[in-house]
């Protein structure tokens, strides 16, 4: 049987972090800038990816927009690739 989250102290211990903070800021700056280039829209079902991975980096050369399904799809270890950017 699965257990339930805390999401509580799931904040408390790693999304109220600074470095989690302005990961955060740059994920939100990276869909607004593609919402003002037109490729994305609220409610579309797509997520704004990094290519490399860095949530920092918003170049328009590491932006991409894919499907929340594909994108989210990948494993979550150090091994595994990220979805490739269409």
């Amino acid at each position: 049987m699965a257990t339930t989250r805390n999401y509580k102290s799931e904040y408390k211990n790693y999304h109220s972090s600074d470095k989690q903070k302005k990961n955060r800021a740059a994920r939100n700056a990276a869909r607004a800038e593609m919402i003002k280039k037109g490729k994305v829209k609220k409610g579309d079902g797509k997520d704004v990816t990094h290519k490399n991975g860095n949530p920092k980096d918003n170049s328009s050369k590491n932006l991409g927009v894919l499907a929340k399904s594909k994108n989210r799809s990948f494993k979550r270890t150090r091994r595994a690739k990220k979805a490739q950017i269409h």
